[in-house]
């Protein structure tokens, strides 16, 4: 019998298992485990995102020249595998959403590499981990871009920024209208055909968006303190309320804090959209209150809103006076066939904390509400000590809640099915205000907070406007500038008084023989 073993194959065979195990043990080299995660910006690690929103792109804070990343996840283990010689780690848009689609409910594995010589040696970060909840987020956010400080309004605009991607368009700019001032938009329950914005200066009006129509109204009416201010809408769409504000500024000469914002006078009203109507939402009380910032509960029984004591003010207001004025949270029952309201009812004492309550906003299931609470005053924009507080409408129990920094969080606002926040933070530099979106599953389930995912994860790092007033749309807004323009033009309609005002504290004496700037009068009133 011949042997098979020919000395030509054996040597092949040899050479052939040499190579093999010889790659196996320079790729096991050449890899260098890291016990500790990768520095990313923006910080996403851990999240909890929406099943809907827009590729989370970020930049890999480390050295080297050569970066590469793997997400995965989901029953099927579906991977995206980027390089990048930068740093910026950028998804595929499809890839992305075929990624959510498969961990929704669960979470996306990301596990970073970095290399200083071309990828000739690999450090391997360990992994992070982005939640993925099962509730989406509305289709779009709504806000102001303006430049922070004390501003020129000469230019701004409100935009509408997709979240599902990274589509931004303007609904309104003020430089086709004569650079006015625009503020306060507010919708009807997260609709985007249905809302309204302030604008003032020439072409001054409170704009009302329906049926893809715009109607400029004029709302201020005879014994008003100020031009209706901050807006609510009732959830049937026939009412708004709005508190009537005189807002003034003290200046300070430090960095910390540049600026005070504070009310002479505020109180509250309701338009009645159909009769056009101004009607005076009457104190029952015997105390006379400072009263603004309000807010519906969704079943449109009860108007919330902060107070604030009249005593503790006068018409000549120093710094003292502004740090001991604090506002609680109340609210009045509402009946809605007599346009009726009950008596003031204390809802959450700060003043007792020798605190202060604004932005009272109720998710729209109703079980939360959510305020911003800081030492004193009624804007706390400016105050690096604001945090966001959660209160249980049922049990009435409260807590500073966990997605706080140690800079400014401020104003927010709920997404149509309650179980995601969107609020305004300055954490990222202390000085202008982000979106970040937090998820809140339950009481003691509120996820982590990220910004707003931008296509260039660097965006944040160049951009100098802020954004103000985030608001969730659910939908697309269709209206454009050269819509708001064309209603500019109209014949302004003014609204009729519809009941006499009772005259609070010294109203009549400060709301007349003051002259204010045109920049005080038209960013906050």
């Amino acid at each position: 019998m011949k042997s098979t073993k020919n000395p030509f194959y054996l040597l092949v065979l040899f050479i052939g298992i040499f190579f093999c195990f010889g790659c196996k043990t320079e790729v096991e080299e050449t890899i260098k485990i890291l016990n500790r995660k990768p520095n990313i910006e923006p910080d996403y690690s851990e999240i909890t995102i929406p099943t809907n929103i827009a590729p989370m792109n970020f930049i890999i804070k480390e050295d080297g020249n050569f970066f590469k990343i793997t997400a995965s996840g989901g029953e099927n283990e579906y991977q995206i595998n980027i390089n990048s010689s930068n740093g910026i780690i950028k998804f595929p848009k499809k890839s992305w959403k075929k990624l959510l689609d498969n961990c929704k409910g669960d979470k996306i594995k990301i596990q970073v590499f970095s290399s200083k010589d071309n990828n000739k040696n690999l450090n391997k970060f360990l992994p992070f981990y982005i939640n993925v909840a099962n509730e989406p987020i509305d289709q779009s956010l709504v806000y102001r871009l303006i430049h922070p400080g004390y501003y020129s309004w000469s230019k701004m605009k409100i935009v509408q920024r997709s979240l599902e991607n990274f589509s931004e368009e303007s609904i309104i700019e003020n430089q086709v209208l004569e650079k006015n001032c625009i503020n306060c938009h507010t919708f009807k329950q997260n609709n985007p055909d249905r809302f309204l914005v302030h604008i003032r200066g020439s072409k001054g009006g409170t704009y009302f968006v329906e049926d893809n129509k715009i109607i400029r109204r004029a709302l201020k009416t005879e014994n008003m303190p100020g031009g209706a201010t901050y807006p609510s809408w009732h959830p049937s769409g026939e009412y708004v309320a709005f508190s009537s504000n005189q807002v003034r500024q003290n200046f300070y000469a430090h960095s910390k804090k540049s600026i005070e914002v504070f009310d002479r006078v505020s109180t509250l009203i309701l338009y009645d959209i159909k009769n056009n109507e101004i009607l005076n939402i009457t104190n029952q009380d015997t105390v006379e209150y400072l009263q603004t910032f309000p807010t519906w509960s969704p079943d449109g029984k009860f108007l919330y809103y902060c107070q604030a004591n009249q005593s503790e003010t006068d018409s000549n207001l120093d710094i003292n006076d502004i740090k001991n004025t604090h506002y609680n949270l109340a609210r009045k029952s509402f009946n809605s066939e007599t346009l009726s309201f009950g008596k003031t009812e204390l809802v959450f004492n700060a003043s007792e904390r020798k605190k202060s309550v604004s932005f009272p906003r109720i998710s729209p299931d109703g079980k939360y509400l959510v305020f911003t609470l800081s030492d004193y005053g009624t804007f706390p924009i400016w105050h690096q000590e604001a945090d966001l507080y959660l209160l249980d409408l049922q049990s009435g129990k409260n807590k500073r809640m966990d997605l706080n920094s140690d800079k400014t969080e401020s104003y927010h606002s709920w997404s149509a099915n309650s179980k995601w926040l969107v609020f305004s933070s300055k954490r990222l530099d202390g000085r202008s205000a982000r979106p970040f979106f937090a998820y809140i599953g339950s009481w003691d389930q509120i996820g982590k907070p990220f910004v707003l995912p931008q296509e260039d994860p660097t965006h944040y790092n160049r951009m100098l406007e802020t954004f103000n007033i985030p608001e969730f749309v659910n939908g697309t807004i269709k209206m454009k500038p050269r819509d708001f323009a064309a209603a500019a033009k109209q014949t302004v309609i003014q609204a009729n008084p519809g009941n006499p005002f009772k005259t609070p504290l010294d109203w009549t004496n400060n709301k007349t023989n003051e002259k204010r700037s045109e920049i005080e009068q038209g960013i906050h009133e």
